[in-house]
This record gives C-alpha cells, structure tokens and sequence, in this order.
C-alpha cells in the first residue's frame, strides 16, 4: 500500500497544471507588449531628437549665410552650394529630404525688387509629437 501512494504522488507532481501555464504564457505576452510600447516610444523619441537638432542646424546656417552675405538664401539648396550644410538633411519624421516648409522673410524695404529669400524652416510632417505639439509648429 505505501507502494502505490509513492507513485500516485509523483505522478500528480511532475508537471505543470493548465491553469499555471496559462498564467505565464498570459504574463510574458503582457510584459511583451509593455516592452514593445516602450521602444516604440524610444524610437519616436529619437526621431524627435534629431528633428530637433536638424532644425537648429539649418536655422543657424541660415543666420550664418545671412551674417556673411547680407541677404536670405534663396532655397535650402543654396546653403548647401555655398559650404554651409554638406546636404539637406532628410526630416525623420516624414523620411524624405523635400518635405521641408520654408518661410520667406520680410522684404528689404531699401531694396524692395530684391527676392527676401529663406528666413526659418520647419518640419512639414502633419504629425504631432509625443508631448501633444504639431512638428510644424516647432520653434
């Protein structure tokens, strides 16, 4: 008789009930997608960060074109021609480099026939970010 309840209770302690498994499979596929929010949202972070500098870089040449010769550059092109970007970069938001929405300046009230040229750029991707903004607004 000892025999017999030996092997009973091995047999019923050898494995994983229904119940248990269903329980961390439900777990793993729950940290899963905890995880996979959280790099989606490091990538759009990133994203973010770039189109950041990107237009801190651009807008800076411009100011640095418009300090040595006096007048806006005519397109983005332009401060490339001339060595002050090495190329446009591409918007990470929208992937492509002739997205970009420029805004003219002010024309020169000395020389009114003169074209005002390029005076800021801004994304011109029709999202918004993370923090609720739309990138076109982004000062």
């Amino acid at each position: 008789m000892t025999r017999l309840s030996k092997r009973s209770t091995f047999a019923s302690a050898a494995g994983f009930t229904l119940i248990e498994v269903l329980v961390v499979v439900s777990l793993v596929v729950l940290l899963a997608s905890v995880g996979m929010n959280q790099y989606r949202n490091s990538l759009q972070f990133g994203r973010e960060a770039v189109l950041k500098e990107d237009l801190f870089r651009m807008r800076d040449a411009i100011d640095q074109y418009h300090a040595d010769k006096g007048k806006y550059p005519q397109s983005l092109e332009d401060l490339v021609t001339d060595g002050y970007l090495r190329e446009v970069p591409r918007d990470p938001i929208t992937g492509t480099a002739d997205s970009w929405q420029t805004e003219a300046a002010e024309p020169d009230p000395q020389n009114p026939s003169a074209e005002p040229g390029i005076y800021d750029v801004k994304s011109g991707s029709e999202g918004t970010a993370l923090d609720g903004t739309p990138y076109a607004d982004w000062d």
